[in-house]
């Protein structure tokens, strides 16, 4: 559905995308992640035809963006990052507008707008303007006017920024509702939009591709093993005796004593292995009293790693 070969655009001397590469398939949620001034949103403009790279080639749906970017724009649904809408428009008088930019038949344009108010949850919005509305609403009905023709494909940039926590689990569940039927490229720099969202992720900085795959693949490449933290009640000799006893355990390293003699260990483990039911198992048999136990976020470290260590990993 979007293949993109080795586009580099620059900015003056700014170079601001490096010979970038990747695809998108049909049916998939793929994150495009990175940092602030990454070159995500100009890649973006790219693949919907707001400009022309310096080098390399574009397509979508087998179309060239240099040579067809009129049909290119016909067929994606896009929201922009700042999301333009016409403040001063109502949200009926807005959707009933694109719907006539994007040519929606007549005869079937009310229904087509009744379908995007029940998809995007704008029924207590659709006779307000738009001016009226909170941003997490302001964002439904740029999705609204994105999904209006029916895209097979939607680019969307950045499309929880500024939302609040309820805000964006509402936006990121629509996303993932509408990626079970459409191809969805997610630009964005929030890694948990992602991890909740996406089937797989290209991480990129200061405008190269640095890895891409699911975030378990990612964090494997570039952190190698797995760290498990646990506090257990007991002797710490016997606890560190028994957890190095545990499949799949590489070390374990006793880190310090805390109230009520309870210890902290960090164990390096194999990422293959899932030892956590293991240790729960393991405190009940020998009595210890199990007070933590969590994996780290290996893929925020990995994130870290990738884009502040200039590390390479495709």
């Amino acid at each position: 559905m979007i293949e993109v070969e080795n586009i580099s655009k620059s900015y003056g001397n700014t170079l601001a995308v490096d010979k970038i590469s990747f695809s998108v398939e049909r049916g998939e949620v793929l994150g495009f992640l990175g940092p602030n001034g990454a070159g995500k949103t100009t890649v973006m403009k790219i693949l919907t035809c707001f400009f022309p790279p310096d080098s390399g080639k574009a397509s979508l749906f087998g179309h060239d963006i240099e040579e067809h970017p009129h049909e290119i724009k016909r067929l994606i649904g896009y929201l922009p990052e700042n999301n333009p809408l016409y403040d001063d428009m109502g949200v009926y008088d807005y959707l009933n507008f694109i719907a006539d930019i994007r040519g929606i038949d007549k005869s079937r344009k009310q229904k087509r707008i009744a379908e995007m108010v029940e998809i995007c949850g704008l029924n207590k919005e659709i006779f307000k303007d738009i001016y009226e509305l909170s941003k997490g609403n302001r964002q439904r009905v740029g999705l609204a006017q994105a999904l209006m023709h029916s895209p097979d494909i939607l680019l969307l940039d950045e499309p929880t920024s500024g939302l609040d926590p309820n805000q964006i689990v509402e936006i990121r569940n629509l996303i993932k509702e509408i990626g079970r039927e459409k191809t969805v490229l997610l630009c964005t720099h929030i890694l948990s939009e992602v991890e909740a969202a996406c089937n797989r992720t290209i991480i990129i900085n200061e405008g190269r591709v640095v890895a891409q795959g699911t975030p378990e693949e990612i964090a494997q490449k570039a952190m190698g093993n797995l760290v498990v933290y646990t506090t257990l009640k007991g002797d710490p000799g016997d606890i560190s005796e028994s957890l190095s006893g545990i499949k799949g355990v590489i070390s374990v390293k006793h880190l310090r004593t805390r109230e009520n003699d309870r210890h902290q260990f960090i164990l390096s483990i194999n990422r293959n292995e899932d030892i956590c039911e293991e240790i729960f198992m393991l405190a009940r048999d020998k009595g210890y009293v199990l007070s933590q136990l969590h994996t780290e976020s290996s893929f925020e470290k990995a994130f870290s790693k990738l884009t502040r260590g200039g590390i390479r990993n495709e």
